[in-house]
């Protein structure tokens, strides 16, 4: 009787190696955008069906800064080796809830000292605006812009003058939050950061979702909805 050998055979494409292999990148894994409840899950039959959360864009663990803390990043920032660029990127992308791809890829015309404003491009679709700066971002930015002598167009430079990375910008405010005794930071924390300080002093979530460029309200509820302010007053 014949016999049959039942090793998996290996193909020779898996013996080469992966032309595509990339190599360990030093930004932290992208979070996930939809979570798992911790609620126990239900049983049918056989099966287990896990239980989602209402929304399930929202997350349930802390991924901001307060005011408070955010000041200690932005001093934290100060400390570094290139001190004045990095407080002014921290303090430009928390203000203007930026994604750390927009924060990097501002440029220079995107600036307008005179009149106060930055042009603020949005990723994903969202609405870009151009956006008014306060006097302490003008006033960064003019003292990060005296340090440059170049005609580059790159509104942040790395430290070997060129155009600023997204793993630049991760390491940077890593740093910071290290020295600010933060903990673990990460850029996107900036813009969650601004979402809840402007929504923690009452503003208008319509408002919030064009300051952010959300195309999808929800996102921005998410804000509104966890900002303490709302709850100031129920045992009155």
């Amino acid at each position: 009787m014949p016999t049959f050998d039942k090793t998996p055979k290996v193909s020779n494409l898996d013996s080469q190696p992966d032309l595509f292999a990339q190599e360990p990148s030093t930004a932290p894994p992208a979070t996930a955008t939809r979570r798992i409840d911790k609620s126990p899950s239900i049983s049918v039959g056989k099966h287990k069906r896990e239980q989602l959360t209402v929304d399930g864009h929202e997350r349930h663990k802390r991924d901001f800064l307060t005011k408070g803390e955010m000041d200690r990043l932005l001093a934290g920032a100060r400390q570094g080796r290139f001190g004045v660029r990095d407080h002014a990127l921290l303090l430009i992308s928390f203000r203007h809830g930026l994604r750390v791809t927009e924060a990097v890829e501002l440029q220079r015309q995107d600036l307008d000292l005179d009149g106060g404003r930055l042009w603020v491009s949005r990723l994903k679709g969202g609405l870009s605006t151009s956006q008014p700066l306060q006097g302490d971002e003008l006033r960064a930015l003019r003292a990060y812009l005296r340090t440059r002598s170049d005609n580059l167009p790159f509104l942040f430079l790395s430290s070997q003058g060129s155009s600023m990375t997204r793993q630049n910008a991760h390491y940077l405010v890593k740093q910071a939050g290290e020295r600010a005794g933060l903990g673990s930071v990460h850029p996107h924390m900036l813009r969650h950061s601004c979402g809840h300080v402007l929504a923690d002093t009452g503003t208008d979530t319509r408002l919030l979702q064009d300051w952010l460029g959300h195309r999808d309200i929800r996102h921005t509820a998410h804000y509104s909805r966890t900002a303490s302010k709302r709850f100031e007053g129920l045992w009155r």
